[in-house]
């Protein structure tokens, strides 16, 4: 396959409106906690300023690299047990069009469901600890995957799998050999936006009890009134929510 190659200063020119807008944010972030807040708002508290040391401060008690570890493989389960879910019945709802007319209106009526609002029951359930947080973790991402699996096996040209049948290939062989090829893209896709759910949702459902992950992370320094470490759990989450879907953007492109 033929590459064209860049030039680096065109991969540098590409890199200054990104650039431009993170420090204008920054910048922007900066006047409204030092300049627009008055000298006794708390505010104050949640300047860019002060993000450094509180990272820094984070880093040296043990805590940080911990709970993001906790974070990340609570994602990783929860995004696994989607995608082992959601794959299977997005071939099914794809594959059986009176299955999918069947079970429709209980798909949109769950998928439209907060998946915070399963909490009550995932913790009465499960009790305190890993297992809530994976399950919601897994409601918020499954639709994203069924869905797009499903638009994937709809979309396949019914003509490569009468020139499979053609060929004598079997149900399995269709499968394997046409189907999950040919909806590769569409369940990447719908991965890339389950991920972007589950990690929004997995904050929040951290904060259920459990005594680890960024979520209770945020919550431990508001009770101790640390709100310049809150300010930088938040930075690091949206740094490492924007790593992770850098990340399967990048797959995606690779296809």
């Amino acid at each position: 396959m033929n590459t064209v190659a860049v030039h680096p200063r065109v991969r540098a020119v590409a890199w200054w409106p990104r650039l431009a807008a993170v420090v204008a944010a920054i910048v922007l972030w900066w006047v409204l906690t030092d300049l627009v807040a008055g000298p006794q708002s708390l505010l104050r508290e949640f300047g860019p300023q002060h993000v450094p040391g509180a990272i820094t401060g984070l880093f040296d008690r043990g805590v940080l690299l911990p709970d993001i570890a906790v974070s990340m493989w609570r994602l990783l389960v929860g995004l696994l047990i989607a995608v082992t879910v959601g794959v299977p019945l997005g071939l099914l709802l794809g594959l059986h069009a009176a299955t999918e007319s069947a079970v429709a209106p209980v798909v949109q009526f769950l998928r439209m469901i907060s998946p915070l609002s399963w909490a009550p029951i995932a913790v009465a359930l499960f009790g305190i600890g890993h297992q809530p947080v994976i399950f919601l973790v897994a409601a918020a991402s499954v639709w994203p995957v069924v869905l797009n699996t499903a638009a994937g096996v709809r979309a396949i040209d019914p003509g490569l799998l009468l020139v499979a049948r053609s060929f004598g290939a079997t149900r399995r062989e269709q499968l394997t050999s046409v189907i999950l090829p040919a909806i590769r893209g569409p369940v990447q896709t719908g991965f890339r936006v389950g991920l972007g759910i589950a990690w929004v949702v997995l904050v929040p459902a951290e904060m259920l009890g459990v005594r680890s992950g960024l979520g209770y992370q945020i919550l431990n320094a508001r009770d101790q009134l640390a709100y310049d470490q809150v300010m930088a759990v938040i930075v690091v989450i949206g740094v490492i929510g924007f790593v992770l879907d850098s990340l399967a953007r990048a797959a995606l492109d690779r296809r």
